[in-house]
C-alpha cells in the first residue's frame, strides 16, 4: 500500500502517490532554520530532511552558547509517510504556509528543549533553479525558497533557559535533487573534477533583508547568482532584485574560510556593497552536512537520537567535513552616497577544489 495522508491534499507532482518522488533516487525535500540576536553569542539551527526513496528522514538542531557548539541528531525510518513532521524529538508545525511555523525540541535525556515560533519578515525569495551536471548525471537539480524572520520562544540547555524573543534570522525550504545516503558505487566516468564554490548570505536589517548567493566554477565564472532586497512586510511584487552584483571574499589565512567579504552591487540608483565581518564559524556538520555518521540520508535504526557537543576553538578547519560553516556576521549595508545600515546576518561558504579568483589550485590548498 503507498497511499498515505498527503494524497488527501491537492500536492501531487506525478501521477504516482505522494509516497513516491518521480525516479531519481536522491530526490530530497528539507527544511532550514537559523536565529540570532542582532548582538550576542547565541545561535541556533534547525535541519529536516525527507528522503522518500531511501523511506528516510532525519533531523538536527543546534545551539551555540560559551564557545561550544551542541547539536543534536535524530534520525527514523519514514515509513512513507511524508506529511510527518517529527524525528524523535524533533518536530515542525506550519502555522501559516509561506509565514509562520513552529519548532519544537523535546530531549530531556539530552539536556535540550525548544519551543521558538518564526515569522515571516516578507515573502519568500525563490532563487534561480540550481542545475548541475556531472557529464551526464544530475549532481544537482533542485529548487530553495528563502525567507528572513523574527523569531519568540525558549530554548533550554542543561537546565539553563534563555529567551530568543527578538532573535532574526533565516528559514529555507529546498526540494530536488542532491547527493545523499550512501556514495553511489559506480560513479561517472571519465570522474568529475572535485570542484564547488558556494556563498550564501541572507542577511537581517531594521529595514528589511537582503538575499544573495553565488555558485562559481573553477575560473569563479557564476552558474547561478542572484542578489535580492526585501523590505520589511513586502509582498512578492515588492522585492526589489539585483542584476547586476558580485562577491570578493578575503579568506583567513591558512584555512577557507572568510575574514571579510564584500557583495558590491550596481543598477539601482547608487552603487551599494554590504560588508561582512564574521564573529566566529558555525561548523554546519552539526546539521548533517558532510558529517561522517549523520551525513543526509544515511541509515540508521528505525529511530536513532545522539548528542554531540564541539568546542569551536578546538575544530580542525584543514579537515573536509569542517570546509561547510556559516559565519555570524556584522553586516553593513552601505551606499555610495554615505547612507549606511548596519545589521546581523551569516556567510555560508563552501568551497571545496580550484577557484582561480581565491588564488585555490588543489582539491584542498588554503589560502596564503
Amino acid at each position: 500500500m503507498a497511499l498515505t495522508k498527503g494524497d488527501d491534499f491537492p500536492i501531487h507532482q506525478t501521477s504516482e502517490p505522494i509516497a513516491y518522488s518521480g525516479t531519481d533516487l536522491n530526490f530530497y525535500d528539507r527544511y532550514f532554520f537559523n536565529g540570532y540576536g542582532y548582538e550576542g553569542e547565541d545561535f541556533f539551527a534547525l535541519a529536516f530532511g525527507v528522503y522518500p526513496h531511501l523511506n528516510i528522514a532525519d533531523a538536527s538542531f543546534c545551539v551555540v552558547r560559551d564557545g561550544v557548539q551542541t547539536a543534536l541528531h535524530a534520525s527514523r525510518w519514514l515509513e512513507m509517510e511524508r506529511m510527518d513532521l517529527s524525528v524523535g524529538p524533533i518536530a515542525i508545525e506550519v502555522l501559516e504556509p509561506l509565514r509562520s511555523l513552529k519548532l519544537t525540541v523535546m530531549a530531556p535525556q539530552h539536556g535540550l528543549h525548544a519551543e521558538i515560533v518564526f515569522e515571516g519578515r516578507a515573502f519568500p525569495v525563490e532563487e534561480p533553479r540550481f542545475i548541475r551536471r556531472h557529464g551526464p548525471r544530475a549532481f544537482m537539480d533542485y529548487t530553495r525558497m528563502t525567507q528572513n524572520g523574527r523569531y519568540r520562544g525558549w530554548i533550554e540547555l542543561d537546565g539553563r533557559r534563555r529567551s530568543i524573543d527578538g532573535f532574526v534570522g533565516t528559514r529555507d525550504r529546498s526540494w530536488g535533487v542532491r547527493p545523499i545516503g550512501a556514495a553511489d558505487t559506480q560513479p561517472v566516468v571519465p570522474a568529475a573534477p572535485m570542484q564547488f564554490y558556494w556563498i550564501w548570505s541572507p542577511s537581517n536589517f531594521e529595514a528589511g533583508s537582503f538575499f544573495f548567493h553565488s555558485n562559481d566554477d573553477a575560473d569563479g565564472q557564476p552558474w547561478n547568482r542572484r542578489a535580492v532586497w526585501a523590505p520589511e512586510g513586502a509582498g512578492v511584487d515588492d522585492l526589489v532584485e539585483i542584476a547586476d552584483c558580485s562577491v570578493k571574499v578575503d579568506w583567513k589565512a591558512g584555512t577557507r574560510h572568510a575574514k571579510r567579504a564584500v557583495v558590491s552591487l550596481k543598477g539601482q540608483g547608487p552603487d551599494m556593497e554590504v560588508i561582512f565581518e564574521p564573529d566566529y564559524e558555525f561548523f554546519m556538520l552539526g546539521l548533517g552536512y558532510g558529517h561522517p555518521k549523520w551525513g543526509h540520508g544515511l541509515a540508521h535504526e528505525r529511530l536513532s537520537v545522539e548528542r554531540e557537543d564541539i568546542k569551536l576553538s578546538e575544530v580542525n578547519v584543514h579537515m573536509p567535513h569542517h570546509l561547510h560553516v556559516q559565519a555570524l556576521s556584522k553586516v553593513t549595508y552601505r551606499s555610495s552616497t554615505g547612507l549606511e545600515q548596519v545589521g546581523r546576518g551569516v556567510l555560508e561558504q563552501l568551497v571545496l577544489g580550484p577557484h582561480t579568483p581565491s588564488g585555490f589550485i588543489e582539491v584542498l590548498d588554503f589560502a596564503k
